[in-house]
């Protein structure tokens, strides 16, 4: 397939930029190239025959229809997304024109696109959107597909309403899509704003390690390669109209995940005495923090075959080496806007 992907520079999406050439598809990788991509993401498959790169923003609808006009996809797998929660506490507006306008660009573009072609069934237009859109779990429970959406930040509600845009086109329009609602992605290219790359870093540079609160905030850890094949896989196997919730089956809290990096980089780069976990401080909690995620990923097991190759201990240990291994790549983005700074303190 020739493959149309949005916020391919950035961390998920870059993920599946590199798998899909590296499983023979063509990929035109959509980036408008803000504070988190980096094109050094997919710098392993840039001289790849198959492989396009074009600068475009998504609020840009009238270069979206050129990319459609140029380079003809048969799908389009759309990630472009404004990502990060403190962000958006600080400044919900990018957050509500990227997510939801953006989104309804990207909805008409395709469309009008597929209907110009003679609206082929085999076009698939997938929409990549989080757990978070369901809002804060007890003790007990896990997000199902059919769980009622109750966002909790202006990032969380901006992707629930991008979700029922999607769907929204599906019914009235007949677009054919797809969706799928991921757990907290982790891994190689993470930006360094993230709790896992905060920490690896704040660590090395013998800083402290803020975690939100007493740390008991729980959330499903996804190994993001894992992720960018259960993407790939809903392409090309979900029914239309089908949803699919990706989970990594690797529940922990923030104070455990904290503890199980500092003993990772313990046996891999020591310190001269003491633990990295000597480090960790506790800080002022988010606002409106979310208690607990989880996923039950039975439908995508049952129906699609897909279930994650490592356990969160697997992939931390990969990503912490990927990180001493990679100075290169990391310690330029440290000085981008916001990146080592506490964020999203208003309330």
């Amino acid at each position: 397939m020739k493959i149309l992907v949005t916020g391919g520079a950035g961390f998920i999406g870059s993920a599946v930029v590199r798998q899909g050439i590296g499983a023979g598809h063509e990929v035109v990788n959509l980036d408008a190239l803000t504070y988190a991509a980096c094109l050094e993401n997919v710098a392993s498959v840039a001289d790849a025959p198959g492989y396009a790169f074009e600068q475009v923003d998504i609020r840009d609808r009238a270069a979206l229809d050129g990319v459609f006009a140029k380079h003809a996809p048969d799908a389009v797998m759309h990630l472009a997304a404004e990502s990060h929660v403190d962000r958006s506490i600080d400044g919900p507006g990018d957050f509500i024109e990227t997510n939801i306008t953006g989104t309804y660009n990207m909805l008409e573009a395709a469309r009008t696109y597929w209907m110009a072609q003679d609206k082929p069934e085999s076009f698939r237009f997938h929409h990549i959107s989080t757990d978070e859109v369901f809002g804060s779990l007890g003790a007990t429970g896990q997000f199902t597909e059919e769980t009622p959406y109750d966002p909790r930040s202006p990032y969380s509600a901006s992707k629930a309403a991008s979700d029922h845009l999607v769907r929204a086109w599906y019914h009235t329009y007949g677009l054919p899509v797809v969706l799928s609602n991921c757990s907290n992605n982790y891994g190689p290219y993470h930006f360094p704003e993230k709790l896992i790359p905060v920490v690896i870093l704040n660590a090395l540079a013998g800083k402290a390690l803020p975690i939100y609160g007493d740390g008991s905030n729980v959330r499903d850890w996804l190994y993001v390669e894992d992720h960018a094949d259960a993407l790939l896989t809903v392409l090309q196997n979900a029914p239309l109209g089908g949803s699919y919730n990706i989970g990594g089956e690797n529940e922990r809290s923030n104070l455990e995940l904290v503890q199980t990096l500092c003993g990772i980089l313990d046996a891999k780069r020591p310190k001269e005495s003491g633990s990295y976990a000597d480090q960790i401080t506790f800080v002022r909690d988010r606002p409106g923090h979310d208690a607990r995620y989880a996923i039950d990923p039975t439908r995508i097991a049952n129906e699609l075959g897909w279930r994650p190759s490592v356990t969160v201990e697997e992939g931390l240990e990969k990503t912490v080496q990927w990180y001493l291994d990679n100075e290169a790549w990391w310690r330029p983005l440290q000085n981008r806007d916001g990146v080592g700074k506490r964020l999203g303190g208003k309330s």
